[in-house]
C-alpha cells in the first residue's frame, strides 16, 4: 500500500487536531486473510508531532476484480461476484441511516478522509481504535454487544429505513447462492474428502448426513428469514467487528458493516456468536454459554429503544441466519491439500466441533421435519 507523504501529513494533522508539524511517521503493515474480496490491504501509519504521538488505521477498498484471491472462485461465477458485489457498501457506515441511528454504546469510528485512487481503488483514513484484544473478551462483552445489537436492530427496523433499502435478504441469497451452495455444499458428494484421514479422525460419523439435510433446508430457511420482521443490521457483527476501546469500556466501535439490506431481526447474533470461535480464538466448549445469554440481552436491546419483539422471530432470524451463512461452510476443506501437522489436526478439532454445535442448532431449529428426519 503506498501511502502519499502530502496526504499523510494532512490527515495527521486532522488527527492531532492542529497545524503543527505532524513530526516523522511510518507505516505499520497488518497482517490479514484476504478473506474479504473487496479489502485489498491495511495498514497503520504512526508518527509524533511537536512531541505527541498519533496513529491513523487505513483500508485499502478495491473493486473485487483486483482480489488476490479471486482465482479460487469458479470461473463460471466470477463475472457474477465482480458485476454484483457491492465493493463500496462499507462506507455505509458513516452514511444517515447507519450513523444515525446508532443506540447507546455503540459508535463509528472516526473518519478523517476518503481517498479516491481511481474508479475502483479508494482509501479510508480512519480513527485507529486502541481496542482490547479477542482473548480479553468475556460473557459480559457478549451480552452488552448483544443488548446493543438489538438496540440497532430496534432503531433500523421503521418503513422508512427498510422502504429504500430492497428486497429483504438480497445480500444474504447472494452469499449463499456463491460461497455455501457453490462453493461449500458440492463437498459433500466428495467421496474421497470424508475418507481424507484428517477427516476420519476428526469428523462424527454423523456430521456429513446432518449436513445434507440442512443444505436441503436452506431455500426454505431462507424463505422463512424473509418472512420474518426485518431489520438493517451491522451484517458481520464478530466481536473482531465491534471494537471495545482501552479508554472507552463501556462503549463497543462498529467497523466492516455489510449486508445493509433488509435482513430477520436477529441475524447480527449469528456472527456474535462465532466470530473468535471460526478464528480459533474461543473453544466450541465456550459457545453454550454465550448462545444462551445473547438473544435476552438483544430483546432486552431492542425493547429499551422502542421495540417489542416476538422472542421466537428473533431465535428463528438468529439461528436460521446463522445455519445459512456458517454451518456448511466451517469445515475447512481448503486445507486438505496441505501437509499433516498437529497444528492442522488441531484446526479440524476445533473447527468440527464448532461445525457440529452450528448442526446441532439448525436441526434443532428445524424439528420436527429435518431432525426427527
Amino acid at each position: 500500500m503506498e501511502l502519499s507523504a502530502t496526504e499523510v501529513a494532512e490527515v495527521a494533522k486532522l488527527v492531532l487536531g492542529t497545524d503543527t508539524d505532524p513530526g516523522p511517521w511510518h507505516v505499520e503493515p497488518i497482517a490479514y486473510q484476504s478473506g474479504s474480496p473487496a479489502t485489498g490491504g491495511l495498514a497503520r501509519v504512526r508518527g509524533a508531532g511537536d512531541g505527541r504521538p498519533w496513529s491513523v488505521f487505513v483500508k485499502l477498498v478495491h473493486h473485487p476484480r483486483h482480489w488476490p484471491l479471486l482465482h479460487l472462485v469458479p470461473e463460471q461465477f466470477r463475472d457474477e461476484l465482480c458485476r454484483t458485489l457491492p465493493w463500496r457498501q462499507e462506507l455505509a457506515m458513516w452514511k444517515q441511516p447507519f450513523a444515525g441511528h446508532l443506540p447507546e454504546g455503540l459508535r463509528v469510528p472516526v473518519l478523517y478522509r476518503i481517498t479516491e485512487l481511481d474508479d475502483e481503488r479508494l482509501l479510508l483514513w480512519m480513527e485507529d481504535v486502541d481496542a482490547i484484544a479477542d482473548a480479553e473478551w468475556t460473557l459480559d462483552h457478549y451480552r452488552r454487544a448483544a443488548t446493543a445489537l438489538g438496540g440497532l436492530a430496534a432503531l433500523r427496523s421503521t418503513p422508512e429505513l427498510l422502504a429504500g433499502a430492497g428486497e429483504p435478504g438480497w445480500a444474504l441469497r447472494m452469499l449463499v447462492g456463491n460461497r455455501v451452495m457453490r462453493g461449500s455444499v458440492p463437498a459433500l458428494d466428495e467421496d474421497g474428502i470424508w475418507a481424507h484421514p484428517l477427516v476420519v479422525s476428526t469428523v462424527d460419523a454423523r456430521l456429513r448426513d446432518d449436513l445434507r439435510r440442512i443444505a436441503a433446508a436452506v431455500p426454505e430457511i431462507l424463505d422463512r428469514l424473509d418472512a420474518l420482521p426485518q431489520a438493517l443490521a451491522h451484517g458481520d457483527a464478530s466481536p473482531q467487528n465491534l471494537l471495545v476501546p482501552r479508554g472507552e469500556p463501556d462503549v463497543f466501535v462498529a467497523i466492516d458493516v455489510a449486508f445493509q439490506c433488509p435482513l430477520a431481526i436477529g441475524f447480527d447474533l449469528g456472527q456474535l456468536l462465532v466470530g473468535l470461535a471460526h478464528a480459533g480464538h474461543v473453544d466450541a466448549a465456550a459457545l453454550p454459554a454465550i448462545h444462551d445469554m445473547i438473544v435476552p440481552a438483544y430483546l432486552e436491546g431492542m425493547r429499551t429503544n422502542g421495540v417489542d419483539p416476538d422472542p421466537d422471530a428473533v431465535t428463528y432470524g438468529y439461528v436460521g441466519g446463522l445455519a445459512a451463512r456458517a454451518a456448511l461452510t466451517s469445515l475447512p476443506y481448503e486445507t486438505l491439500g496441505a501437509p499433516p501437522t498437529e497444528q492442522l489436526t488441531t484446526v479440524w478439532r476445533q473447527r468440527t466441533a464448532l461445525t457440529r454445535f452450528l448442526a446441532d442448532l439448525t436441526l434443532n431449529l428445524l424439528e420436527p421435519a429435518v431432525a426427527k428426519g
